[in-house]
């Protein structure tokens, strides 16, 4: 067995745990003194609900899936069951329907404030709201339309996160008719506007129809036309913007509306943040993973086999847990309460499986890889709905569960004949039972196991963990599946083919696993497909085309670009920057020296910050000598001084100075960083970093095929080069799951 396995942890899963899942008292002091005693906190609060005389039992049974990383919850679950704290155990929410007046748009707003404080990710759909330039009737003014009322909800998750709540974040919807849309697709060029969002249109069959037909589309709010446009051409401008910034995703609406085993009593508008479940107003769903890398049976031989077995008998365990978190969960609001309680949704989905595949000898995005994907999401949907349809005979269906016409259409009616007939014999417990969520920190946590149905996204990198002095120290993580094999054949051994990642995939084989799984996902999947720069926008839009095509409840995908960042470019060595003068002594400064003055504007601050970089030239090569920076704003005078002093006094020794900018640019602010000239800028001491490099390329001490784009210096973080974190500053923010993840400090967008 495993360390990890066994419940020894590494320093990441350590890591992991003690900041975000172990138990602490006020002052820090710990709790939980292991991750066991964590386990068995979540696993005794969760069996509450069970019957005051079965609880120990149940208790013991839960704690049996949650050791060995079989079952991984959620991280509220992880986090807040058995804490006492009033946070819900709930991951995400849909909000109420916004009414097209000011007071019910506030009230929605406060809704969210209060949900979010909770530690809930929330969606809107903001397609209600009447477009920009419509007539407010009786106070005889024109609507600023929904974009105005998005940017308030924008500065309110800004102020939440501020406060020093968990990182907000928040979906936004719009739907494909409404007469703001084309202002919507382009929002997010302004790299200032709506940071807290993820944006995604809600495209509908008959957009898809008049696209094909290159017809005419009418942009329609309550019955008006306000204009008609040509589908082909909307199609294209938000097909554009995706290729350009990332956003907005897409969301095949009127699919998920006929799959949904609930269509008889409800309507889906929005989702949660990362995309994996369409939810009803008020919607909430609880979250959790089976972890398939941890059911393969002698893995890298030709015995090697997936106990599918096991998987379903964990999976029906894992059923009950969370039908239990939803009586024991607080909720932000009575609504959604009411809301999960009457249909009693869950989502239980998998992690781990590019590295199962990996461990079969089975290539990620291969018809064999896709029919065992398929397969094992075949056991565990049956296993769930069999175990739901269990839980009903012993506690009655879920209050909103209709004999009739649960079962009549949408997914549930594909399931196994004997299964449908359960249903109608007993009922069922649970409306909903099936989704594929973001994993991220949890597999972390789980000894590095590859992200829900993601690709292995690195072989390997690097994260700094934080000591208790406050220094950081770098450690290695490695994939799960590569370091079992690693384990077995020695840490130079080469790996199988079977080991591919992220950038050498094709969006096609992303494509194939995705419609494999979602076959047997009743509610939806959070997936990116990464794409390479150098895909071209026609080839880039028929992804999106062959994901509706076959049968795709949603697609997000990932291209590197300007506005969001890099992450696909292989890393390149270590930037040289020709030939370095090393000197003994300091350099004596000439009476005078060429420079340049630059004008740097930080949003935050009233006056601008004047930098002058001067050189000197040695060696026929010019150097840089000395810096000062100077503002009117008097409260940067001390450390403007001390910064100023300390840089010309590295100048002036000489050498390979170039680390400056590299330290400046890693300085990260607590409040958040500002967008400049279209990129995330962590600090202001990351902005002055950035303007001495621009001087260090333009003067030539640096090289510029070294630097593309002057955009600071790339650091190690395993295969891929990634955006920096907001958070830290590494550059090692990633993208998949419909989420933005740093892989150095764990900072997650959809956390």
């Amino acid at each position: 067995m495993d360390q990890t396995a066994a419940g020894i942890l590494d320093p990441i899963a350590h890591e992991i745990w003690d900041m975000k899942y172990r138990f602490k008292a006020a002052d820090g002091t710990g709790l939980d003194t292991t991750p066991d005693d964590s386990r068995w906190r979540v696993a005794r609060a969760v069996s509450l609900a069970e019957k005051p005389e079965e609880r120990d039992r149940w208790a013991g049974e839960f704690h049996s899936i949650l050791s060995g990383y079989r079952y991984l919850p959620a991280g509220r679950i992880l986090a807040g069951a058995g804490t006492g704290r009033s946070v819900t155990l709930f991951n995400c929410f849909v909000m109420g329907r916004i009414p097209d007046s000011l007071t019910g748009i506030f009230d929605g707003l406060r809704e969210a404030a209060l949900t979010m404080q909770q530690g809930g990710g929330i969606g809107h759909d903001f397609s209600t709201l009447r477009p920009r330039g419509a007539a407010v009737r009786g106070v005889g003014a024109d609507a600023s339309g929904p974009l105005s009322f998005m940017d308030v909800w924008d500065a309110m998750c800004r102020t939440i996160m501020s406060a020093g709540a968990r990182r907000g974040a928040m979906m936004g919807t719009l739907r494909c008719d409404h007469p703001d849309i084309e202002a919507f697709v382009a929002a997010k060029r302004d790299p200032s506007r709506l940071r807290n969002f993820n944006l995604s249109v809600l495209v509908t069959d008959a957009f898809m129809a008049a696209i094909k037909a290159d017809g005419d589309w009418p942009l329609i709010f309550e019955g008006q036309t306000f204009r008609v446009i040509k589908a082909r051409s909307l199609w294209d401008q938000i097909m554009r913007a995706t290729y350009d910034y990332a956003e907005p995703g897409v969301i095949f609406i009127d699919r998920i509306n006929t799959e949904n085993n609930l269509s008889y009593c409800e309507t889906i508008a929005s989702c949660n943040p990362c995309g994996e479940q369409p939810l009803p107003p008020y919607g909430a769903c609880l979250l959790g993973s089976l972890n398939v890398a941890r059911f393969v049976i002698a893995p890298f031989t030709d015995e090697s086999r997936l106990d599918a077995n096991e998987l379903a008998r964990v999976a029906g365990l894992a059923v009950r847990f969370m039908d239990d978190v939803i009586d024991i969960s607080n909720y932000p609001l009575a609504a959604q309460k009411e809301e999960a309680l009457a249909k009693r949704r869950i989502g239980l989905g998998i992690t781990g499986l590019a590295d199962a595949l990996a461990m079969l000898g089975l290539v990620y995005g291969s018809p064999e890889a896709a029919t065992a994907a398929g397969d094992w999401l075949r056991v565990i949907e049956e296993a769930a709905y069999g175990a739901s349809v269990a839980l009903a005979r012993e506690r009655g269906p879920f209050p909103l569960f209709d004999k009739m016409k649960y079962g009549a259409s949408g997914h549930a009616s594909r399931l196994p004949e004997k299964l449908r007939a359960a249903i109608a014999a007993h009922g069922i417990r649970n409306g909903l039972l099936t989704s594929i969520a973001p994993t991220g920190t949890i597999s972390l946590f789980a000894g590095n196991v590859s992200s829900g149905i993601e690709p292995i996204f690195s072989i390997g990198y690097d994260r700094k963990i934080l000591l208790p002095d406050g220094s950081r120290r770098s450690e290695r993580v490695t994939d799960y599946a590569a370091a079992q094999w690693y384990a077995l054949h020695g840490p130079d051994a080469a790996l199988p083919p079977a080991f591919v990642t992220a950038e050498t995939l094709s969006p096609h084989a992303h494509l194939v696993m995705q419609q494999a799984v979602q076959r047997h996902v009743d509610s939806s999947i959070s997936k990116t497909i990464n794409v390479p720069a150098s895909l071209s926008f026609e080839a880039f839009k028929a992804v999106y085309e062959e994901a509706y095509d076959m049968g795709l409840k949603g697609c997000t995908t990932f291209r590197p670009n300007e506005v969001t960042g890099s992450v696909l470019s292989v890393e390149a060595p270590p930037a040289k920057s020709g030939e370095v003068v090393y000197m003994k002594q300091p350099l004596a400064r000439h009476e005078v020296l060429p420079g340049f003055t630059y004008k740097l504007k930080w949003p935050e601050s009233d006056h601008a910050i004047y930098i002058t970089v001067n050189d000197i030239v040695e060696g026929g090569r010019r150097r840089p000598f000395e810096i000062f920076i100077n503002s009117k704003n008097m409260e940067h005078y001390a450390w403007t001084v001390a910064l100023t002093r300390m840089i010309s006094a590295v100048f002036r020794r000489g050498g390979d100075v170039s680390f400056v900018v590299e330290e400046l640019k890693a300085v990260f602010d607590p409040r958040g960083g500002q967008w400049l000239g279209g990129r995330y800028v962590p600090s202001l001491l990351a902005a002055i970093g950035g303007v001495i490099e621009k001087h260090m390329l333009d003067t030539g001490f640096l090289k510029r095929e070294d630097h593309p784009g002057g955009v600071g210096l790339a650091l190690a973080v395993g295969e891929a080069r990634r955006s920096s974190c907001p958070r830290c500053g590494e550059q090692a923010l990633v993208f998949q799951e419909g989420c933005a993840t740093c892989l150095s400090c764990g900072f997650s967008k959809c956390s």
